[in-house]
């Protein structure tokens, strides 16, 4: 299933906006509060869709009943971009465990790459929800590698996958190899460039973020 927050008017639109803006974008402090901003209503939308007990809750004055989440979240994000969509979804998941992956593409000469990951810190997610957090899905592939990996630490029993913006390409790639998977975005582009950036996407999310990194 796929939840295109952007098809819906909210105050997403103007975070977003911001974001691609080249001239707003230029503020890395901004860019990580706006891509933070996203992680919070990301994280309020995905928590309508999980499982809810009741229970009482003692007031000053008597006591209330109220549904609260019981299920066990695992929240795993690619670096370094990831980090402040992270930060966003912890402010509203506050008591879940984490994980974070190393990933990055590693180009030829012909201009094809392959997807390196060359560091997994994760908890078991054997019969947890799974949100996998990578700002830009463009190809897909950093995400498919990245749950293949994570079959080792178990079976979740959800997996939510989570982009600011996504490609046409990489949603149909993650359709076809994860059917299951909800896949949750900011808004889908129809165009990648020869070297896989998303069009008109919004740039290197996370040299917009951190600084231009030396590496291709």
């Amino acid at each position: 299933m796929i939840h295109n927050l952007s098809s819906h008017k909210s105050i997403l639109n103007k975070f977003l906006y911001e974001m691609r803006s080249v001239e707003k974008q230029k503020d890395s402090m901004r860019f990580r509060t706006n891509m933070e901003r996203m992680g919070e209503i990301m994280a309020y939308e995905i928590s309508k869709h999980l499982n809810y007990s009741m229970t009482t809750v003692e007031t000053p004055l008597g006591e209330a009943n109220i549904e609260l989440p019981n299920d066990s979240i695992v929240m795993a994000s690619i670096l370094r971009a990831g980090l402040p969509l992270h930060q966003g979804f912890l402010r509203i998941f506050d008591d879940v465990e984490n994980g974070f992956i190393s990933a990055y593409r590693s180009h030829h000469k012909d201009g094809t790459f392959d997807i390196k990951l060359e560091y997994i810190t994760c908890p078991n997610i054997d019969g947890k929800i799974l949100i996998l957090l990578d700002p830009m899905l463009a190809t897909g592939a950093s995400i498919h590698k990245t749950l293949e990996y994570l079959e080792e630490y178990g079976k979740p029993k959800q997996v939510h996958v989570v982009s600011v913006i996504a490609s046409s390409q990489g949603v149909n790639h993650i359709q076809r190899f994860f059917p299951h998977a909800q896949i949750w975005t900011g808004a889908i582009d129809d165009e990648l460039t020869a070297k896989s950036y998303i069009v008109p996407g919004l740039g290197d999310a996370g040299d917009l973020c951190f600084g231009i990194k030396l590496q291709e």
